[in-house]
């Protein structure tokens, strides 16, 4: 079968003809036809992992794919040959992934059967980002009239946690460049720091000019404080300014390990460094979503599994990449 494999930690993705995987007792094999791009694709690649799970080389990255159940192992009740599905493969030993025309879903993987409603191409951006976006929304409880923060709001988690965010009635200020200020304010921003420039939407032909970092721009019109901040991208000390406009008993969080939790907690702030843990649950409710048009699937590039050299690791996200197999 067609794949993207490296060959050792840190190595360079690349196309490789590798073995049809089979389904073992209790295992479903997977034809995959799109496959999502994350950024923790290019940190399995780096070795984050190395020593906390077992890999396999050449290892095939990917953690999102949807496709067909093209086999069933003994002992699987619960699909069927030809269902859709779609998931989030996690599974050790690590090296399996959906960079490939076929995967194996082991027992710990995240599963799904697909709606009619939704395309596989679409079902494939969800897992990861989507999965974080609600457990960080779970996490801070956002609840009707609270100002909420999100740096980072362009990506795949910030463009499904906008949303969210906004389904709940929060008030969602997002930070963006200025030409994904629109798409920020359709997926249901109020506010829009451009990084220097900011935009309300109540007068959104005026932006002024300021050099003002996000937290104090956001002081600007919420002098009073907001009840969170969920910061997808900053370093600690960006993520302790920001963290710094939340109000005593909000929250805030880091989902890539920049949050101090002593010093949150010592400041009466709720939060830290959120790793997902959603699972079965959170994807069906995001599909359910999506399935009724509620929730839009920010997709932005569609390139062919060949092209996943390229895609992966890229910088300057906005939205998801989903390969097309």
């Amino acid at each position: 079968m067609r794949a993207i494999v490296v060959r050792e930690f840190g190595g360079t993705p690349e196309p490789a003809d590798m073995p049809v995987p089979e389904a073992g007792p209790g295992q479903i094999q997977i034809h995959l036809e799109a496959a999502g791009v994350n950024p923790v694709d290019q940190r399995i690649i780096d070795g984050f992992l190395d020593g906390q799970l077992p890999h396999d080389f050449p290892m095939i990255p990917g953690v999102d794919g949807a496709g067909t159940v093209s086999a069933v192992g003994a002992g699987v009740d619960d699909f069927d040959i030809g269902d859709r599905v779609v998931g989030k493969f996690l599974s050790p030993p690590l090296g399996h992934g959906t960079f490939a025309e076929y995967l194996v879903a082991a027992d710990g993987d995240t599963l799904v059967k697909l709606p009619d409603e939704v395309t596989a191409v679409r079902a494939a951006a969800l897992p990861t980002a989507g999965i974080t976006a609600l457990d960080l929304l779970h996490a801070a409880e956002v609840q009707r009239g609270q100002r909420v923060l999100i740096v980072g709001a362009s990506g795949g988690v910030g463009s499904y946690l906008v949303q969210l965010a906004a389904m709940a009635g929060a008030h969602v200020i997002a930070t963006a460049r200025p030409d994904d200020t629109d798409r920020m304010i359709r997926l249901g921003a109020m506010e829009v720091v451009n990084y220097g420039r900011m935009t309300v939407t109540d007068s959104p032909t005026h932006a002024e000019a300021s050099p003002l970092p996000v937290a104090d721009s956001v002081r600007i019109t919420d002098p009073g404080g907001i009840e969170a901040v969920f910061d997808l991208v900053s370093p600690p000390p960006v993520f302790a300014d920001n963290a710094s406009l939340v109000k005593p008993g909000g929250h805030a969080y880091s989902t890539i390990g920049s949050a101090d939790e002593a010093d949150l907690k010592a400041r009466g702030i709720i939060g830290g460094n959120l790793e997902s843990r959603g699972g079965t649950a959170e994807l069906s409710e995001l599909l359910r979503l999506v399935a009724t048009g509620d929730l839009v699937v920010p997709i932005r590039n569609l390139p062919p599994l060949a092209d996943a050299p390229a895609m992966i690791g890229a910088s300057g996200a906005r939205g998801k990449t989903v390969l097309v197999i």
